[in-house]
């Protein structure tokens, strides 16, 4: 009773400890913690401002730039537009700024693009020339050229009058884009979808929804998309918006490009961004981390002391001669009440009947005797050996996960392969095969230990020697 009371107010003492320290742990981490979520949120943006300002706006700045030039209007100006000045022109252009450059000519109704292509403007046939001449806007955004299909940007041009005298055009190949956007999802983990005021999909970094043959991905298949409200769906309303791709969380951003009438969202991994902003705070957090470790693991030895008084039983080294499976099941029973959850291992000696058939059963029993007395020295105090059949061993692992038991069993069986050879056996090899599952709920040992005996016998089946694991459903 003494030992309980001692073991009571000391459990009160760390308590109040681990609470103070927790306190000063969220004090000082929350308001870091704002800040690099701002950090992350201004990261992830931020290449996509650089992409796209790069990419699509510089091919509009030269188009601009070139379009005011006097050597474009007068060879649009003429009548007959001279064919070997305009290459000449557009070669020249070309090899410059590494883009696709083309006039197309409104008096002459002809197209030249700076590979060689000569395209008549013919109304029916020509579809793009005739249905943006019409519109208001001086600069367009558009997919063509389906046989390589290109990104372009058609400028209108006008003369000192005001007269329409044809379109002068950048373009770029959408297999750069892939390039580039697979180079920024690499590095920055997240993906672009660029969509026009009508919904259709014009560069993404999924080449899978790019533009063929003038087909046009709409946001509307996408299966995320169509799965958010109607409202949000409706209103285009994504900013800062969870969405769910492939049983992943996203965080959806905003970038409307005025310029295009485009709209750009920029979809950032959830776990990418928590991870990004728990390495910004973790160098300031690390000291109070390991005073709170080191108090519980202070809490721990001090139950392990008073265990051994108020709980003899708990501690239950491994005899030498094993206990069989009623015993193993009482021992299964107390390890539950007092610590919740464990991993089942059931090990099978292998080729144990061909090893009595062929060098005699004194010999099976030494190989049988060699591996008990080594997974006894093996495990830890607290776990539990015991026999489960003739040629098998079942292990019970208190406060052990599935991801520890694998590494355990891994240990375990590396070193039944590395036992020294049976005296006149030496070319007897020894392996052993394991089996683990796990339970953190209160269920009957033979329940967690069928789902050890599939495991083990999936690693009998791939040809012993190895480790499977199948946890509880």
């Amino acid at each position: 009773m003494a030992a309980f009371r001692t073991l009571h107010r000391s459990i009160l003492l760390l308590f109040v400890v681990v609470v103070i320290a927790i306190v000063t742990l969220v004090h000082f981490s929350v308001s870091k913690i704002v800040a690099e979520q701002s950090r992350a949120q201004q990261q992830s943006i931020s290449p996509a401002i650089a992409l796209v300002v790069n990419e699509l706006f510089k091919p509009l700045h030269v188009a601009e730039a070139l379009g005011r030039s006097q050597e474009l209007i007068t060879l649009l100006d003429n009548d007959k537009l001279n064919k070997e000045d305009a290459f000449a022109m557009l070669d020249r252009l070309e090899h410059e700024f590494d883009l696709i450059f083309f006039v197309a000519s409104e008096k002459s109704r002809m197209q030249y693009m700076s590979d060689g292509m000569i395209i008549p403007l013919v109304e029916g046939q020509v579809n793009w020339y005739f249905k943006y001449k019409e519109l208001p806007e001086d600069a367009v955004a558009d997919i063509g050229k389906w046989e390589d299909t290109h990104f372009y940007i058609d400028l209108k041009i006008y003369n000192e009058d005001g007269e329409f005298l044809g379109f002068f055009g950048v373009g770029k190949s959408l297999k750069d884009f892939v390039r580039i956007f697979n180079s920024y999802k690499q590095q920055y983990g997240y993906d672009f979808i660029f969509v026009d005021d009508k919904n259709d999909i014009m560069l993404s970094s999924d080449p899978a929804l790019m533009a063929e043959y003038s087909d046009f991905t709409n946001l509307s298949e996408l299966s995320w998309f169509a799965s958010l409200p109607a409202d949000v769906r409706s209103k285009r309303a994504l900013n800062n918006r969870l969405i769910t791709i492939d049983q992943q969380e996203y965080l959806a951003l905003e970038v409307n490009l005025e310029q295009f009438n485009w709209t750009v969202f920029l979809l950032s991994p959830l776990d990418k961004r928590q991870t990004e902003i728990s390495h910004g705070f973790i160098v300031s957090i690390v000291t109070l981390l390991v005073v709170v470790f080191a108090i519980f693991l202070m809490i721990y030895h001090l139950l392990y002391y008073f265990r051994r008084d108020m709980h003899p039983k708990l501690v239950m080294p491994a005899p030498f001669r094993l206990p069989e499976k009623a015993a193993v099941e009482a021992d299964y029973v107390q390890l539950m009440k007092a610590y919740q959850s464990l991993s089942v291992m059931l090990v099978d000696i292998d080729n144990f009947t061909m090893i009595n058939d062929t060098y005699g059963r004194a010999t099976g029993d030494k190989v049988h005797q060699q591996i008990t007395d080594y997974l006894s020295s093996a495990l830890s105090t607290k776990d539990v050996l015991g026999r489960w059949s003739s040629e098998e061993f079942i292990i019970l692992l208190p406060e052990t996960g599935p991801h520890e038991a694998m590494e355990v069993a891994e240990n375990l069986r590396k070193g039944i392969a590395a036992l020294p050879p049976l005296e006149n056996s030496t070319q007897l090899g020894v392996t052993a095969s394991f089996g683990i599952s796990y339970t953190a709920t209160n269920r009957p040992m033979n329940e967690v230990a069928s789902h050890a005996e599939d495991a083990l016998y999936q690693a009998r089946r791939e040809g012993c020697n190895m480790v499977r694991m199948e946890l509880v459903s």
